[in-house]
């Protein structure tokens, strides 16, 4: 079982910058690959932004030039940084871990943008 803990979210103002962080307990972090998804009150949970056990990335259309997603796998952690946060960005964010045949979800962390 590994277990994702994330942290960093917190209230915002619109244009503001927050940096999430995902800590994982997987013994062999490298070979996961790592994402961030978002659900907002009503709404279905949705990608953000992912990074292969590789390096290479995928951002949701939203999140495409504003976010940035990246890995340190001698920490065993995920970060992404959030700019120009909009108010659509509220929503709770969760970390995940998948290979195929197993995939891991954090608690979850508020980001809120409001001025």
């Amino acid at each position: 079982q590994v277990q994702l803990v994330e942290s960093g979210g917190g209230l915002v103002q619109p244009g503001g910058s927050l940096r999430l962080s995902c800590a994982s307990s997987a013994s062999r972090f490298s070979i996961y690959t790592m994402g961030w998804y978002r659900q907002a009150p009503g709404k279905q949970r949705e990608l953000v932004a992912v990074i292969a056990a590789g390096g290479r990335t995928t951002y949701a259309d939203s999140a495409e030039g504003r976010f940035t997603i990246s890995r340190d796998n001698a920490k065993n952690t995920v970060s992404l940084q959030m700019n120009s946060l909009k108010p659509e960005d509220t929503a709770v964010y969760y970390c995940n871990a998948k290979v195929p045949g197993l995939n891991y979800w954090g608690q979850g962390t508020q980001v809120t943008v409001s001025s």
